[in-house]
């Protein structure tokens, strides 16, 4: 196979504030530092009204909703004579009509397209479907991280399944630390830590959570709710902070102002693995089913925590075969009696220590065909093996 010196990735790029940046940075860096002979660089979507500070690496920025840049984009990428375009793909951030414009750049490129799908649609409309087709066609590889997207893409679209690779979310190279350690420095000495981290929408069902702690208190009265990061970029357009403050109104309704802590901040990767180090249990109560991805939820299971979550897609493959705990959608009762449980259990929380958080995960890869994770391991004692409760 012909040796690859130039790689462009596509999509997203921090300091814009979303988990497809994140991602999108991460690889590219990983890409970069693989090889001494190797040169990577982005091309950063920009969303209608915003301007961002982007680092070096990225070569060019195309704003979303102007066909001609996508245009431009293209003919860049072919003049720079790069060997392989990696796109990331999410509907909602290319413009047209359901993202339609990035096919003004990617049918007239003149290399090989390698596309990671953060979403695959089991119920696309007519339109969905059709940018879908014409991205598989112009792919010569299409990845996803979670067997159920293989699943729709055989099913729904009708994708041969040569093209199709499953590749599990990367995670950060970081050491174990000790939780108590980590709770002392960001100043939770003495406390039971239950974390979830994100940009805050409805559809993360903090909500829920929430309705739980009054029952998790009675059982352990030290335990504390850290709610950590900013709300959406997009919420905070189109309703301020409507959503944050009904939640620290609920928290002050149930009279637990002192056990629910919003940091409503957007935290580098460094930050983020501390808060994750020094949470006892990690959940994600998010609502809908249809989630193919979580970084987040990739991010602690893979540092070795205890996590309780809904059965989004990406929960129930991960967490499947003791690998963690499964809760109905939007209850409350079975979220708290569950995390209540792990946090009054020595075998819970406890359990997952240097012997198994130390084998962290291999950074993402530095193989623009994967962005590998380490193999599954479990995090907890035998009480926490993966269920679905059907109450």
């Amino acid at each position: 196979m012909t040796p690859l010196h130039r790689i462009v990735v596509i999509g997203n790029s921090l300091p814009r504030r979303c988990g497809i940046a994140t991602f999108t940075t991460d690889l590219q860096r990983a890409i970069s530092t693989s090889r001494s002979n190797l040169k990577t660089s982005i091309v950063a979507m920009t969303d209608h009204g915003q301007a961002y500070d982007y680092p070096a690496s990225v070569a060019l920025q195309v704003r979303d909703d102007s066909v001609e840049e996508y245009v431009r984009a293209a003919a860049f990428l072919n003049a720079g004579r790069f060997d392989v375009v990696c796109l990331q793909h999410e509907f909602g951030i290319f413009g047209g009509e359901a993202g339609a414009h990035i096919l003004e750049l990617l049918s007239r490129l003149t290399m090989p397209v390698v596309t990671t799908l953060h979403t695959v649609l089991a119920k696309p409309n007519a339109a969905q479907r059709a940018v879908m087709a014409r991205i598989v066609e112009a792919s010569a590889k299409i990845i996803v991280m979670a067997n159920k997207g293989r699943e729709l893409l055989r099913s729904v679209y009708r994708v041969p399944d040569d093209k199709i690779e499953v590749i599990a979310h990367g995670i950060p190279d970081f050491p174990f630390v000790e939780p108590d350690t980590a709770k002392a420095k960001l100043g939770f000495g003495g406390r039971s830590v239950i974390l979830t981290f994100g940009l805050l929408s409805p559809s993360k069902g903090i909500e829920v959570m929430i309705d739980a702690m009054p029952a998790i208190l009675k059982r352990r009265a030290d335990a504390v709710y850290v709610v950590l990061g900013a709300t959406h970029p997009n919420l905070v357009r189109d309703q301020g902070e409507a959503y944050r403050e009904s939640l620290m109104t609920r928290v002050r309704e149930l009279g637990i102002d002192d056990h629910v802590v919003f940091l409503n901040q957007f935290v580098d990767q460094a930050t983020l693995l501390e808060f994750i180090a020094m949470c006892d249990v990690y959940v994600t109560p998010y609502l809908n089913e249809a989630q193919m991805t979580s970084g987040t939820l990739a991010y602690s299971f893979g540092l070795g925590k205890p996590v309780v979550s809904t059965p989004y897609w990406h929960a129930r493959e991960l967490l499947a075969d003791g690998r963690g705990v499964l809760v109905p959608f939007g209850d409350p009762a079975a979220i708290g009696d569950e995390i209540a449980q792990l946090l009054t259990d020595a075998a819970g929380p406890r359990g997952a220590g240097p012997a198994d958080a130390g084998h962290a995960a291999r950074p993402f890869s530095v193989d623009v065909r994967r962005h590998r994770a380490v193999p599954a391991r479990r995090a907890f004692g035998a009480r926490s093996r993966a269920r679905l409760l059907r109450r």
